[in-house]
């Protein structure tokens, strides 16, 4: 499979560097944004496979970037991440299209595994 480009979106930046680096050291291509406003800017000018993307953010809200992300880059595969166990957030996350909705704190051996099943998804469907 090709470099998968994925870009992680979270406004705790300690957890973003983290989690960027486990996903670099898995041999991913990483770009990040600190919130849902500059991960759209980001999408505009980079194109990327699969987004991670915190629910709860100040401003722009993970369920709102999926719902933007989703109008503006369908082809691009989500997969939320969340601090709070919510069946209504995971719920209204898959009705707006996320691939997948995830705990934290997340083991990143089950997130790669996500993003390449999220990237397989996406490549077959536009090879």
């Amino acid at each position: 499979m090709r470099n998968v480009r994925v870009l992680v979106v979270d406004d705790e930046q300690d957890f973003r560097e983290m989690l960027s680096r486990h996903l670099e050291d898995k041999c991913l291509q990483v770009l990040t944004a600190d919130s849902g406003e500059n991960a759209l800017d980001v999408l505009l000018k980079s194109p990327v496979d699969v987004v991670i993307l915190d629910v709860k953010m100040p401003g722009l809200s993970g369920i709102e970037t999926l719902r933007w992300i989703k109008k503006d880059h369908p082809e691009v595969e989500v997969i939320m991440l969340t601090g709070y166990a919510s069946l209504e957030a995971s719920t209204e996350g898959m009705e707006f299209g996320a691939f997948d909705y995830l705990l934290k704190p997340v083991d990143t051996d089950i997130l790669t595994y996500k993003i390449q099943d999220a990237a397989k998804k996406k490549i077959l469907r536009d090879p």
